[in-house]
């Protein structure tokens, strides 16, 4: 008897239940957990907003004290800003050209600038530092003292700054000589425009690939060194190895750098500033509401095509 109360007393443990989750279904509760601070501030912060600036779009604003009144008036501002409007669809095609052009641009220098920044030299951190410099300096603080040392200056702080800025100008290329050599040539005229609209957005396009940058240069870095190794066993080139090796294993967050450069090139667009003047200064709500919308609404549909596209050809190393 008393081996038997033993024996009962000393149960082995129930095994534990496996999980009724997949490996995927893991992942994706994983994702949703690590976007939901992104969906909980949208509800609170930016739903709300817009769901008054769609209700804004089709009604009649008028500011009164304390507050507003609206009258649903249809589509009377579409039509008015889509068929009667001076500016905004040369503004908006305007920027939309830009985003593509500055987009391009941006994801192949960012890219090149990660791999020779992900070399072994002497200042690395340094140079990586620089590269990234410019993001610092967009802040709104840092460019308004910016804007007023330069006002101040060329208001008569330094008497030297007009012969420097004379000087500078009677310095510079002759850019229109280029193209029409190169038009001489026979070169379309299409990618003419092209490498013209990027040399000219030189400075902004450096400017606006530090984020960039710095998601590729980690993206670099998480490449298994074995890969490497293989291509180098098997008499790869460096140029075979970069285009079936690093390419591959950097082409999802390619995806990502897209999405952010579209959104940070549309925030600082023409049709973005034609909104805020059109809401804010001359206190037109309704249209300017359109024009948020019909933006945004472009903005995505591009943004969408764009994300398709190269989400077929991306590479995802388990």
């Amino acid at each position: 008897m008393e081996l038997t109360k033993t024996a009962k007393a000393v149960k082995p443990p129930k095994p534990a239940k496996p999980s009724r989750l997949s490996l995927s279904q893991k992942q994706a509760i994983k994702g949703l957990l690590f976007i939901s601070p992104f969906v909980v501030g949208f509800m609170i912060f930016y739903l709300r907003s817009l769901v008054m600036t769609i209700q804004f779009s089709f009604s009649d604003i008028e500011v009164i004290d304390g507050g507003y009144s609206s009258t649903f008036v249809g589509f009377k501002h579409y039509i008015h800003a889509l068929a009667e409007h001076a500016s905004f669809k040369q503004d908006l095609v305007t920027s939309i050209m830009d985003m593509v052009v500055d987009v391009v641009l941006i994801i192949f220098f960012s890219l090149f600038m990660a791999i020779l920044l992900n070399q072994k030299f002497r200042g690395r951190t340094l140079s990586r530092a620089v590269f990234f410099l410019p993001v610092i300096l967009n802040s709104q603080a840092i460019n308004t003292a910016i804007t007023m040392a330069r006002q101040m200056m060329m208001g008569g702080m330094s008497p030297v700054s007009a012969d420097v800025a004379e000087a500078a100008a009677v310095g510079t290329v002759n850019v229109m000589y280029y193209v029409y050599m190169f038009s001489d040539l026979g070169l379309p005229i299409g990618l003419l425009d092209y490498v013209i609209g990027a040399v000219t957005r030189i400075n902004s396009i450096i400017t606006a690939s530090g984020v960039q940058l710095i998601i590729f240069i980690a993206a670099l870095q998480s490449i298994p060194p074995s890969l490497y190794e293989v291509a180098k066993i098997e008499g790869a080139t460096p140029y075979e190895t970069f285009w079936k090796v690093t390419f591959p294993m950097v082409s999802p967050l390619i995806v990502t750098n897209v999405v952010y450069s579209f959104v940070d090139s549309f925030i600082n667009s023409s049709v973005v500033n034609l909104s805020y003047e059109t809401i804010f200064r001359n206190l037109n709500f309704a249209l300017g509401s359109v024009f948020s919308l019909l933006s945004m609404l472009v903005v995505c549909l591009l943004l969408f095509i764009t994300v398709s596209i190269i989400s077929k050809r991306t590479f995802y190393y388990n």
